[in-house]
């Protein structure tokens, strides 16, 4: 089986951010680092070209397929903020409801600027994923 594309890199976080173009971006950027470095205790590494991710955590399918992903992780894409978190915890549908202005996948929270949402709420979104030991 092949590697994940997605692996740690050397990259600095602090660099990344302050080339991101949008100053809303990197403000909300700069939001989001300070929300998860309080949240998980940890420090910021970048995973491949433009995910910023906290910790690690191993998983394996029932394909056998296995390998690490960040415990934590979010992007600041152009298009939005993508924060990797899912619904697969006690009260995560509660809170997505009263979060605000965004968007979801099965895996993916995607948010056009964050006062569009509770932070308050995010920070619950995102805490909850954490403890419950996977980015998604």
């Amino acid at each position: 089986m092949s590697e994940n594309k997605t692996q740690p890199t050397d990259a600095n976080v602090d660099d990344f951010i302050a080339a991101i173009e949008n100053p809303r971006r990197q403000a909300d950027a700069l939001t989001a680092l300070a929300i998860y470095k309080e949240i998980t205790g940890l420090p910021p590494v970048m995973w491949g070209p433009s995910i910023i991710g906290f910790g690690t955590y191993h998983y394996v399918y029932a394909t056998g397929r296995e390998g690490d992903m960040p415990a934590a992780a979010f992007s600041p894409r152009k298009s939005n903020m993508t924060f990797y978190v899912a619904d697969s915890f006690d009260g995560a549908d509660s809170l997505y409801q009263r979060l605000g202005k965004h968007k979801r996948s099965v895996a993916c929270l995607y948010i056009n600027k964050l006062d569009d949402v509770d932070l308050d709420i995010l920070r619950e979104l995102i805490a909850g994923q954490y403890k419950h030991g996977s980015a998604c």
